[in-house]
């Protein structure tokens, strides 16, 4: 009688664990899909989006770890995980960090600042921000930060190139009188002479707090406080400049052709250097319109103009796209951008910046990339809300 009575005793416990493990490989399942369809439907570009979590079980109750700087996302995961009954224990990091003690806006304090995809110098070079862009501070690790540019993009900068400031800080400087700098590349001064010591190096697109007018030239405050005199002739009031600013076909046509020969730059994005992605978001910027990152962001934007190799259709500052197409088995892949200039003819950065054409009997026809053309995208005159218009977008006042 006892034999039969453990041996239903011990059935009975192999149930319950079989069951109870049967639970918690569901749950897990549940868990990581849950997971992974938050991130696909909230951050499903990690360059412009951070959603990194991962779930442990601790004993049937699973610890929820790593870091976002998506509060909705998260709140959207945890409701998910209690409506389906599934114990957790939230021990994600939400971004900014508490230990930037309050500083989460920064400022780029040098002409051009090289983003990292790494807190090293010796990462990958992912793009550039140029003098007093304003950018979100979300954590820091050594002398690095990593931080979101106005294009959302996220990457890291070293100690030297930002300037952190408080909420407080950061409005001020918004509500500042600012120059931005116009002329392809420059200097600003120590004193209101061009002989005088240089302060720094500056780039087209560099914005500086504005001090006074002072003949010839504007005295200005860098956002680490120095203070310098920018030669009037390359420089203009920003408030002036943002109504003067007109991305017209002429004039992104006009701003790409003072760029010519530049050199190539993977993750440039300035007059130091620019990739082929970087230099049409360079133009673009220099028109007022700041753009996505990279080309196989960009290609999401604005309005199909063609993909059938009709260039008759086409205008200037129209963006061309080559890469490989999409098949049953590969999803496309754009691995290079230009900008149609007329003429049968597009500027874009490959080795350098250069005009090639789609003209076979032209002697700069480029044969490489008309065979991988896919398609191109009119950008000006849409309402994509991807593109910020700074007339529309405060993002420098």
């Amino acid at each position: 009688m006892k034999k039969q009575l453990f041996k239903i005793y011990s059935i009975f416990i192999l149930i319950i664990l079989i069951t109870s493990c049967t639970d918690t490989l569901k749950n897990k399942a549940v868990l990581i899909d849950e997971i992974i369809d938050v991130k696909t439907n909230f951050a499903p570009d990690k360059r412009v989006a951070l959603f990194a979590v991962t779930a442990t079980d601790d004993k049937g109750t699973y610890v929820l770890r790593g870091e976002s700087n998506l509060p909705e996302a998260v709140d959207h995961l945890k409701e998910d995980l209690k409506n389906k009954n599934i114990n957790f224990i939230d021990s994600i990091k939400m971004l900014p960090s508490s230990k930037l003690n309050g500083k989460i806006h920064g400022l780029i304090t040098i002409s051009v600042a090289n983003l990292r995809s790494n807190p090293k110098h010796s990462a990958e070079l992912g793009t550039q921000a140029t003098l007093g862009t304003p950018v979100n501070v979300l954590k820091q690790d050594g002398e690095w930060y990593l931080i979101q540019t106005p294009d959302k993009y996220l990457s890291w900068v070293d100690h030297g190139g930002i300037t952190l400031l408080t909420t407080d800080e950061f409005t001020s400087w918004k509500k500042a009188s600012k120059i931005v700098y116009t002329a392809i590349t420059g200097s600003s001064y120590t004193v209101s002479d061009k002989s005088s010591q240089i302060v720094s190096d500056l780039v087209a697109g560099d914005i500086l707090e504005l001090i006074a007018d002072e003949n010839d030239f504007y005295k200005v405050r860098y956002p680490d406080h120095r203070i310098a005199y920018v030669n009037k002739s390359e420089a203009s009031i920003y408030s002036n400049w943002l109504q003067q600013i007109n991305p017209s076909e002429k004039n992104l046509v006009t701003t790409s052709k003072k760029l010519m020969g530049l050199p190539y730059l993977w993750g440039g994005t300035s007059p130091k250097g620019v990739d082929c992605s970087g230099f049409t978001k360079t133009i673009y910027f220099l028109n007022g319109l700041v753009i996505p990152r990279d080309a196989s962001q960009q290609v999401h934007i604005g309005k199909l103009i063609d993909d059938a190799k009709d260039f008759s259709k086409l205008e200037p500052g129209d963006l061309l796209f080559f890469g490989t197409p999409a098949t049953a088995l590969k999803k496309e892949r754009v691995v290079h951008v230009g900008m149609w200039i007329g003429n049968n003819e597009f500027i874009h950065s490959s080795g350098q910046v250069r005009i090639s054409s789609v003209d076979k009997n032209a002697p700069n026809f480029d044969t490489d990339n008309l065979n991988r053309y896919l398609r191109t995208k009119r950008l000006i005159n849409t309402t994509d809300k991807t593109i910020l218009n700074l007339k529309e977008n405060p993002v420098f006042n």
